[in-house]
């Protein structure tokens, strides 16, 4: 097949490389899938931060296709970042959730002592469904935000191993 191929040809640095590009794109599919199934089949819904984690993987997936069929390394820094920049994000959600820092107006709760009685209902009306600051979900004490943290982050870590891998089969 496609590996004996490549590898009779001296190119088993392509076939291990494309493997690992696999992977990773593979990973962002799994994570925005999960994400998605959280929402529409666990009927959790997603905040406004829940959404900022989303859209680094679908450039992940994109840039990361792309880098498949090419191997211009500089295809696959895009990816690498694109993961990197979701688990910011989920490190970001995750330390709002657990109240290191606040998070923004528009999706936490806040102190509402000094608001007349039109801001409040002003407030109520205008906010979303899920605020940033709730924990819907978690396994062994780390919500959605914390796990796409952690995995994101592995998937930076396999793009940025995978810009290391041997480059003289690839077009740079």
């Amino acid at each position: 097949g496609i590996r004996d191929c490549l590898l009779s040809r001296g190119l088993g640095d392509v076939y291990k490389r494309q493997k690992l590009v696999l992977v990773a794109i593979l990973g962002s599919v799994l994570l925005l899938s999960g994400a998605l199934a959280f929402q529409y089949i666990g009927g959790y819904p997603p905040c406004k931060l829940c959404y900022w984690q989303r859209y680094p993987h679908i450039i992940a997936i994109f840039f990361g296709v792309i880098y498949f069929y090419t191997l211009i390394a500089k295809i696959a820094y895009i990816s690498s970042g694109a993961s990197f920049l979701s688990a910011a994000f989920g490190a970001y959600h995750f330390g709002i959730e657990q109240g290191f820092w606040p998070g923004p107006n528009t999706c936490s709760s806040g102190d509402v002592s000094t608001l007349s009685t039109d801001a409040l209902i002003e407030q109520i009306m205008s906010a979303p469904i899920t605020k940033c600051d709730e924990v819907l979900w978690s396994f062994l004490n780390i919500s959605m935000a914390g796990w796409n943290t952690i995995f994101s982050a592995f998937l930076g870590i396999l793009w940025i191993t995978i810009l290391m891998k041997p480059k003289n089969t690839a077009v740079v």
